[in-house]
């Protein structure tokens, strides 16, 4: 991988982002990890990520809502939501909003992983049209 891809986790289980950010940067991606909506929002505001890894249920602002923030300042960025409340209906709510994936927890890091590299290759792709 030569290019060094930015990806942001939120997660208001700091097990969650640990875990995610330990197997990522393993795999030698740079991973910020936020564990409230706010906090990610001011740092999407100031910095481009590449990917955001998020979850939908939170205090304060909620996935959707950051989702929905990170399309209005960076239109390229891919997301996958990883909830433990996966319904038809959270899934319809996280595509509106911008989502490309969504995630059922528990999820395995290996499953995160391939689509992270996934979406990297097509970001590779996109970035040489």
């Amino acid at each position: 991988m030569k290019e060094k891809y930015e990806i942001m986790v939120l997660d208001d289980e700091p097990i969650v982002c640990k875990r995610l950010q330990n197997h990522l940067q393993k795999k030698g991606f740079s991973v910020e990890t936020f564990i409230t909506g706010q906090e990610a929002m001011d740092r999407l505001a100031q910095h481009h990520f590449h990917i955001l890894i998020t979850d939908l249920k939170m205090s304060g602002a909620e996935g959707i809502e950051v989702i929905r923030f990170a399309g209005k300042h960076s239109h390229r960025i891919k997301t996958i939501v990883i909830s433990g409340f996966a319904t038809n209906e959270t899934a319809d709510e996280a595509f509106k909003a911008g989502a490309v994936e969504f995630i059922a927890k528990p999820f395995k890091l290996s499953q995160i992983r391939k689509l992270v590299e996934q979406l990297a290759a097509e970001i590779r792709l996109e970035n040489k049209l």
